[in-house]
């Protein structure tokens, strides 16, 4: 499936789950692993990802879509179109969308921590996945100085 078939399901999705067209542009962002789709409120766009469908198929992407044709037709009606809103769960619901998408099993969820910060007053840890000057930073318990380990990857795996 290409993004020339993805617009045209949308659009078909729109009509039939909506009866509103779909005016602007839906795409696949090869790059999202963490998310199914997003929705942007400046351009209209639809984006979804392609690890979704190609991980779970069509059944759980047009549930994705849903969801995002949900944010996308409240905020053009000026209706609340943010997940806590009352507007957006109602119609969420009417249109079987999905609230939340599953989790990809391929996407890295959590990296190792790389880096420790021990305070050379209280002895207290700061784990960090990224490098940094502790010159910069002072402990949060006691104001102490902070002196930077780099982790073994084995160790913290």
């Amino acid at each position: 499936m290409d993004d020339r078939q993805l617009q045209q399901w949308v659009e078909h999705i729109s009509l039939t789950s909506f009866g509103r067209p779909f005016l602007h542009k839906a795409r696949f962002n090869r790059r999202l692993t963490s998310t199914g789709g997003r929705y942007f409120t400046k351009s209209h766009d639809i984006e979804i990802s392609w690890a979704q469908l190609e991980q779970f198929g069509p059944e759980d992407v047009e549930k994705i879509i849903k969801h995002e044709l949900c944010h996308y037709h409240l905020h053009l009606l000026n209706r609340g179109y943010l997940h806590r809103d009352a507007d957006f769960k109602t119609l969420l619901r009417q249109v079987g969308g999905t609230r939340f998408c599953r989790s990809l099993p391929t996407a890295k969820r959590k990296e190792p921590y790389r880096y420790k910060l021990i305070c050379s007053s209280c002895k207290t840890e700061y784990l960090r996945k990224r490098k940094l000057d502790p010159k910069k930073y002072a402990c949060g318990k006691c104001r102490g100085k902070l002196k930077l380990h780099e982790l073994d990857s084995k160790q913290n795996s």
